[in-house]
């Protein structure tokens, strides 16, 4: 079995995409926010398309280092911590945005805007280091 580094490259350059587009919403504050539904649709299609790729490079990374596909999203970022890709406790923080990704996907109940946006401010902390981490073991695969 064997990463696909131009797979794993690419879904990382289209979730930084993604990232690079939710800045310009999380910095006008989480009021402004609150009372745009246009900022409130970008913010919900960006950050459920970055999860899911995160979601995507998580399972392709594990398969192909030959183990069995997590029993669900959640799992499959715990799983990188076992595999020494992502920080036990990052990992942990990071899982729980597959949460997210479901209510906004499966649109689950009515969307709390308040808390999508809390959302949002953990990706822009979050996600960058999860593409570091990514990156970085990549680097020695061949």
């Amino acid at each position: 079995m064997t990463i696909d580094r131009e797979l794993v490259t690419r879904k990382m350059l289209l979730i930084a995409g993604d990232l690079e587009m939710l800045r310009p919403v999380a910095a006008k504050g989480a009021e402004s926010y609150l009372q745009s539904a246009i900022d409130q649709a970008v913010a919900e299609r960006h950050l459920e398309r970055l999860i899911g790729r995160m979601i995507d490079i998580n399972f392709h990374l594990i398969t192909e280092s030959g183990g069995a596909p997590p029993a669900d999203y959640h799992a499959s970022f715990v799983r990188l911590a076992e595999l020494k890709i992502l920080d036990v406790e990052f990992a942990r923080r990071i899982a729980r945005s597959t949460g997210l990704r479901n209510r906004l996907v499966h649109d689950y109940n009515e969307i709390d805007h308040r808390r999508v946006f809390e959302g949002l401010e953990a990706a822009l902390e979050d996600v960058p280091r999860y593409l570091q981490s990514i990156e970085q073991h990549l680097a020695p695969l061949p």
